[in-house]
């Protein structure tokens, strides 16, 4: 594609910089005492009778009153900055299965629940298993090493943090959109790289009739809006299979020159979540970092997660179907593979 094909550059609340984001605070949430107290109320019968949490939907965790607030999460997500960060939820006091039906509920007004990995599991929980991302079937979220930035498959993801790590563990975000912005004015060749479709790993976790990478170019400009797809560890891993395309020379440049903006500390910041906090992250503009983190055996890193796909989130290009099953709003993203069953497991498995 010639320069001057290239999409635009981007405006708008999408496209920010880290280092100003950091000076700010308005982007934190407190929840209030009556909306935490709104909060357990729906919980609280669903808690009473061991409801299984993967069933529960917006409408049997009722929020009059935190509704609208929800809604107005939902639009800043989907159509501004591109994250949420609330604080508040008592978890301290609350049991796991209080604290996850609680988390679960908040979600569903957010966006419907997807499976994370091939065992169907609607809440996932982020710890360190002791486990290693040299494993190619291994993924990286289960264990203490960095990240990396990267985005998840799909719409939102949402954290909630049950136990901060002794060292570590910082979350790190950057707007995708100004990357283009930068890339586009410094390189634009190499902003044209990253049009082209390029190969990432599954890590084991291949939907039936499926290969064991997709194939999805890291930025995708359709109807209008630039989203974004990219795990650099997934997409150097799908290198073992003999039949993926092969990275060029000029992919691997465009892909360090993106990695090089995301490390950029005018570009990303980092905030650390502290027990009770909820993060929630636009994947399509945005991606997410861990720094790595200390454990000990009297304070262990714990985070559940959701990844959600609301109704009304924006349209993506139908390449994005090799990856998240559909393109249909609120149906999409999430990992399925053969003979799976979705379930909200109340520990990590």
């Amino acid at each position: 594609m010639h320069p001057t094909e290239l999409p635009p550059r981007l405006t708008g609340p999408t496209a920010w910089l880290g280092a100003g984001m950091a000076r700010r605070e308005d982007w934190i949430e407190p929840l209030s005492a009556a909306e935490i107290d709104e909060i357990a109320a729906a919980a609280e019968p669903l808690v009473r009778r061991g409801a299984d949490i993967a069933q529960i939907t917006r409408e049997r965790f009722p929020l009059p009153m935190l509704a609208p607030r929800l809604a107005g999460w939902r639009d800043t997500l989907l159509r501004g900055r591109g994250f949420v960060l609330a604080r508040g939820l008592p978890v301290q006091r609350w049991s796991m299965r209080e604290s996850a039906t609680a988390f679960f509920g908040l979600g569903a007004h957010l966006g419907h629940a997807r499976s994370q990995n091939g065992r169907g599991h609607l809440l996932g929980h982020v710890q360190d298993l002791g486990l290693a991302s040299d494993d190619p079937n291994v993924r990286i979220y289960q264990t203490a090493e960095r990240q990396t930035f990267h985005t998840d498959s799909c719409d939102v993801v949402g954290l909630l943090c049950l136990q901060t790590a002794v060292r570590g563990g910082d979350s790190a975000l950057v707007s995708s959109n100004t990357m283009w912005n930068e890339l586009l004015a410094r390189s634009p060749e190499l902003a044209a790289e990253l049009l082209k479709p390029v190969a990432t790993d599954r890590r084991g976790e291949v939907p039936e009739g499926g290969k064991p990478y997709f194939t999805i170019p890291v930025y995708c400009w359709h109807e209008g809006l630039m989203s974004t797809i990219y795990q650099r560890q997934y997409i150097d891993s799908a290198q073992r299979y003999a039949d993926a395309p092969r990275l060029t020379d000029a992919m691997v440049r465009a892909l360090d020159a993106f990695d090089a903006l995301a490390e950029d500390p005018q570009l990303h910041f980092l905030m650390r979540l502290e027990r009770g906090d909820l993060q929630f992250v636009h994947n399509h503009t945005l991606l997410h970092d861990r720094t790595a983190f200390t454990d000990t055996p009297q304070q262990r890193r714990h985070l559940l997660r959701l990844w959600l796909a609301p109704d009304d989130a924006r349209p993506l290009p139908p390449v994005y179907a090799e990856r998240y099953g559909s393109v249909v709003p609120g149906r999409r993203g999430g990992v399925e593979v053969p003979r799976m069953r979705l379930v909200a497991p109340l520990a990590a498995q």
